[in-house]
C-alpha cells in the first residue's frame, strides 16, 4: 500500500542569473512501511526535499500525497495540523524544549493538539527508547544520544503516517550513531513505521530496504 508520493516535484529559488534550482521535477513512491534512505552530497537537494515532503516549505510546482492526501491543497492552518498529526519530524539538533521534561518532550505534539495522552503507549515507547531512567530529566541532563531518543520518541508518540529524520546522526559520536540507526530500524521493524532518512553516510544508509541517491537536484539512482 501506498503512504508517499512525490509527483513532479521541483524547487526554485530566486530569479534571472540568481536562480538555483534545488530540485528538479523528481517523482518517486515510497509503500507503507518502508525504510527509505535519501542520500547525497551537500547542496544535492536531499534536505529540500525532506523539507517539502513534510510541508515545511511550498513547492514552486508538483504534488506531494501522503496517506493519499494532497498536502499542498491545505491552506497553512490546516498543513500545520496535518504535519503535527502525520509527519512525525526527527532533526539532527533534537530541537526539544529545555524547561520540558523528557516525557512532557514525548508528549507535546499530543499536548498542543488538545489530544489525551495513552499511558501505555507512553511507556512502551520510552521502553523502545531506553529512557526508562530518564523520563524527569531536562534535556540539558541527558546525553547527546539520549536527547536524539527523546526526538524520536517525539516524532513517534501520534503514531504518524510517516517519520522524516533529517542527519539523525550528524551530531552524534559513532557509538550513539549506532544506537539511533538501530533504534529507527526496531521502530521500523516493530512498529512498522514508514521512515524516511537523509544522510550523506552510505554506511548508514545501507540499513534501509531502499535507496534513492539525488545529485543536482534529480534522482539519479532508486536501488
Amino acid at each position: 500500500m501506498e503512504i508517499l508520493r512525490v509527483e513532479n516535484l521541483s524547487k526554485v529559488y530566486g530569479k534571472g542569473a540568481a536562480k538555483v534550482v534545488a530540485l528538479d521535477n523528481v517523482s518517486f513512491s515510497i509503500a507503507k512501511g518502508e525504510f527509505v534512505a535519501i542520500v547525497g552530497a551537500s547542496g544535492s537537494g536531499k534536505s529540500t526535499l525532506l523539507h517539502l515532503i513534510g510541508g515545511v516549505d511550498r513547492p514552486t510546482s508538483g504534488k506531494v500525497f501522503i496517506d493519499g492526501k494532497d498536502i499542498y491543497g491545505f491552506n497553512d492552518d490546516e498543513l500545520a495540523i496535518f504535519r503535527r498529526r502525520q509527519v512525525g519530524l526527527i532533526y539532527q539538533f533534537y530541537n526539544l524544549i529545555p524547561i520540558l521534561n523528557v516525557e512532557e518532550n514525548i508528549t507535546l505534539p499530543l499536548s498542543l493538539d488538545n489530544r489525551k495522552i495513552d499511558p501505555k503507549r507512553l511507556n512502551d515507547l520510552i521502553q523502545l527508547l531506553g529512557l526508562e531512567s530518564r523520563k524527569t530529566h531536562l534535556p540539558n541532563e541527558l546525553s547527546g544520544g539520549q536527547q536524539q531518543r527523546t526526538s524520536i520518541g517525539r516524532a513517534m508518540i501520534t503514531n504518524p503516517a510517516i517519520i522524516l529524520a533529517d542527519e539523525p546522526t550528524g551530531n552524534l559520536d559513532s557509538k550513539s550513531s549506532d544506537e539511533i540507526v538501530e533504534l529507527l530500524k526496531k521502530s521500523n521493524r516493530d512498529y512498522k513505521q514508514t521512515i524516511v532518512m537523509i544522510t550523506h553516510n552510505m554506511e548508514i544508509a545501507k540499513i534501509a530496504d531502499r535507496i534513492i541517491k539525488i545529485e543536482d537536484g534529480k534522482i539519479v539512482k532508486d536501488m
